[in-house]
């Protein structure tokens, strides 16, 4: 989880803290931004020369309110036409810009910010919480209709055609026999150095009418992994996969080529978890120790 390319939609790990050079410490106050935005027309959150993407439209506006530049530190990176609701960002900036409510910063960027991205609060961060580092787990949800019309015309930015018919009872058995935690290279795109052991916390689904949504929490996820765990249920409940194939995938220590990548724009971030306050320098600590690989038949 470590820099995102165009076609990576899954959170990914930033580089460097958000902030700006402050000659003191004490000159910086941090804060934390719930942010939700449409990925459409986004070239995903992280800030690339010359493309329009979510973090740089962000800095930009913020960056002007507080005539400095201003770098973000986000949960998870998303990428191209994948949304959130549940975004969360800190930022580091100087204390005396600072309005006695920084809330108020919400309504002011409002004015500045595209219609397809919302600072929806602005809050001081407690001490040593990250945005990255602190978070204990990600929420996905992931929209399917089988509807023969496809997605209704307002909803068609964020839900997935799928006009087909599928057994979810299968999907449901494939998706829990993943739970715990795996080594899910199969289903992550390769990233040198980078480890592909998750806790995958969640992965349901459910129904409403021809709505399918998939519901997937984890501490963390490696590149393309939540589509990666879309397609291959989508495969199960087609009967084109059985249910022992999914769950053999995790024996895989490479890029399995018979999962399928779910398309982007069915993909939502709609929350992230954080410990007590008095528990965040610890989860920063726990969190940047890096994995080993899961030994077969071990633990």
């Amino acid at each position: 989880m470590v820099s995102a390319s165009a076609d990576a939609t899954e959170p990914v790990v930033p580089s460097g803290d958000g902030g700006f050079a402050a000659s003191e410490p004490g000159d910086i106050t941090r804060l934390r931004l719930d942010i939700a935005y449409d990925g459409t027309d986004f070239s995903g959150w992280a800030r690339q020369p010359g493309l329009r993407t979510v973090c740089g439209e962000i800095e930009e506006k913020l960056s002007a309110i507080v005539r400095t530049p201003v770098l973000l530190t986000v949960a998870g990176r998303t990428d191209a036409g994948v949304h959130a609701s549940g975004q969360v960002a800190h930022v580091d900036v100087p204390t005396a810009a600072l309005p006695d409510d920084p809330s108020r910063w919400v309504r002011r960027l409002a004015r500045f910010l595209p219609r397809d991205v919302r600072v929806t609060g602005i809050s001081v961060a407690p001490e040593h919480f990250d945005a990255r580092f602190s978070a204990i787990r990600r929420h996905y949800e992931y929209r399917v209709t089988t509807a023969g019309y496809g997605a209704q015309p307002l909803r068609a930015r964020d839900t997935v055609s799928w006009p087909k018919i599928v057994d979810l009872d299968a999907m449901q058995r494939a998706s829990e026999s993943l739970l715990g935690l795996h080594d899910f290279a199969a289903f992550c795109k390769r990233r040198e150095g980078a480890t592909t052991v998750r806790e995958l916390q969640r992965y349901e689904w459910t129904r409403d009418g021809d709505i399918l949504t998939a519901h997937v929490s984890a501490d963390a996820f490696c590149w393309s992994m939540v589509r990666s765990l879309v397609g291959a249920a989508l495969a199960v409940g087609e009967g084109r996969r059985t249910v022992e194939w999914m769950t053999a995938l995790l024996d895989e220590r490479e890029r399995a080529a018979s999962v399928a990548v779910a398309p982007a724009h069915g993909l939502s971030l709609v929350g992230v978890d954080y410990p007590a306050d008095e528990d965040l320098a610890a989860r920063n600590a726990a969190t940047r120790e890096v994995r080993g690989p899961i030994v077969p038949g071990c633990c």
